[in-house]
């Protein structure tokens, strides 16, 4: 799509085709050295006069079938994949390709000029983690003197910590990764922020979608994090082999790998022969990686955490172990996934280039993640506490819960408040309401984004894994299940929601619209304990 963005942030005002062809690696038809270019985009709907429109094969529809809209528009040059097509005017260029969806990212990263050339991008992927992965490392680095910027779930931020509202809310959808026609706009503008001689670092989430779709193809990772990998998309990839090869896809452009060692699928990264990855960063809690015979890979430096201790609401301390470095390590963030993250933030860091000396106390004052067990503030009266979780996968609602556990004394609760969204994964939501029975004292089943499911639909599928003995209560409307929670909320109580975390919206078959839990959660206290 064209933002405001694209047109007030790129290099030039236009460029020659032949040129832009040149910088994508395309190959350009003859007779087009005359054309000039002035955008690019992939929706036909945005096309200006001498814009190029790239048809790309959609999961529902054919962008080939929006290439005559494109040329009534003003389109100088039409990129697919199919042969030719006699709708295309004269003097409008055609441009066969054999993948559109790279050739729109090389597009994209041609017309700003190759921007990644000037920053150090390190990508982080997996299933859960990322976002506290890549906040983690953010704060590490700036702490150390190092410009930073960030593009991830919760928005982008530029290394002079500028949040980057480049498009409506509506239009990205809150997408992690954005698209190619936003995602080169932000690295070139990150790009231009730095001063002489220097070379940002920019701290990127990268999807499993982004990696299937392409979206970072021209790409180059000075480092790729790897945190772990359990169900989840499966309706976008078919099965967990196919998640892990799209997910792989970011190691064959990085040149370190910092991978989690206690996943069996970081463990499958690391014994691959296949990858170029010039050094590899094991990270595990313990001091062997069981079943590897790390000695016969010259190029890896296991790092492990050990004498962890946990200290509840304040947080985790460990010692992390390298080749190069032993490092006491606080972080205030509760729960036994902190230490993986924090560890993969450090070692992540130190791969960088950080000091020992600056890392050694880095996170003490990280203030953690919004939307990630982040907690409501609440009067000290009322005896219970609350926390704003984005966990949406069944292994990350279990972390959440088992990190709950540790924090709750004899007698007291944890409610879990949680729903699935629509248009996704429906094989997780029986598997989501057999871990809140199984591990949570209390479950409220809710709504979560329900998109054009219904939202009863969804519940019911849900309710199929619950175990019936725990006690529940389902309740469909979100506002109204977590007005319930405060209403019935027992003295020593840690409620869960769950779901949204960051979020501030909820989507629905009429679309979307505000919804701030924090906010309604408050509200409730206000109006049950006066």
């Amino acid at each position: 799509m064209a933002t405001s963005f694209t047109r007030h942030a790129q290099p030039q005002d236009e460029l020659s085709l032949v040129e832009l062809c040149q910088r994508a690696g395309i190959e350009c038809p003859p007779l087009s050295g005359d054309v000039m270019v002035r955008g690019i985009t992939a929706d036909s709907r945005r096309v200006q006069k001498g814009w190029v429109f790239v048809a790309l094969r959609g999961l529902r529809k054919n962008g080939d079938t929006y290439i005559p809209e494109a040329c009534r528009r003003g389109a100088v040059a039409v990129v697919s994949e199919s042969e030719s097509f006699d709708c295309i005017p004269e003097g409008t260029v055609y441009i066969k390709v054999d993948h559109a969806r790279r050739a729109l990212a090389c597009l994209c990263d041609g017309w700003y000029g190759h921007p990644s050339e000037r920053l150090v991008l390190v990508g982080v992927t997996g299933t859960n983690g990322k976002t506290s992965v890549s906040a983690m490392l953010t704060h590490l680095l700036k702490r150390a003197g190092m410009a930073c910027g960030v593009i991830g779930t919760v928005g982008c931020v530029s290394p002079r910590g500028e949040a980057l509202q480049v498009t409506p809310v509506e239009a990205t959808a809150h997408m992690t990764t954005p698209d190619p026609e936003e995602l080169y706009g932000i690295l070139y503008r990150m790009a231009t922020e730095s001063s002489e001689g220097e070379k940002p670092v920019v701290v990127m989430e990268v999807t499993s979608h982004a990696l299937a779709l392409d979206k970072t193809y021209p790409l180059d990772f000075e480092v790729g994090i790897f945190t772990n990998l359990s169900p989840e998309h499966l309706d976008f990839h078919g099965s967990m082999e196919e998640y892990f090869a799209v997910k792989r896809r970011l190691f064959m452009s990085a040149r370190k790998a910092v991978i989690n060692a206690d996943d069996s699928f970081g463990r499958r990264l690391l014994t691959d022969a296949f990858l170029s990855v010039e050094t590899y960063y094991p990270c595990c809690t313990e001091a062997l990686v069981a079943g590897i015979d790390l000695a016969t890979r010259g190029n890896c430096r296991r790092a492990f955490a050990g004498q962890i201790s946990y200290h509840g609401v304040d947080g985790v301390t460990y010692r992390l172990v390298t080749p190069s470095a032993s490092l006491r390590i606080s972080c205030p963030v509760p729960g036994s996934f902190s230490v993986k993250n924090s560890m993969q933030a450090v070692v992540a860091a130190l791969a960088l280039g950080v000091s020992p000396h600056d890392i050694e106390g880095g996170l003490s004052d990280f203030e953690g993640v919004k939307g990630r067990m982040e907690r409501i503030q609440l009067p000290h009266h009322l005896g219970f506490s609350a926390f704003l979780d984005y966990a949406h996968t069944p292994d990350a609602l279990e972390n959440l819960l088992l990190t709950a556990k540790q924090l709750k004394r004899r007698g007291e609760r944890v409610v879990i408040l949680f729903g699935c969204g629509g248009d996704r994964d429906p094989t997780k939501r029986a598997v989501m309401a057999g871990v809140a029975s199984r591990l949570a004292d209390m479950v409220i089943v809710t709504s979560d984004n329900s998109r054009t499911e219904d939202p009863q639909a969804i519940i019911s599928h849900i309710m199929e894994g619950m175990d019936r003995e725990c006690p529940h209560a389902v309740i469909t409307d979100r506002a109204e299940a977590i007005r319930y929670a405060v209403r019935h909320a027992h003295r020593g109580d840690i409620i869960l929601l769950a779901g949204k975390g960051h979020e501030t919206y909820e989507v629905d078959q009429n679309g979307q619209h505000p919804f701030c839990e924090r906010d309604i959660f408050l509200s409730a206290v206000k109006e049950f304990y006066p």
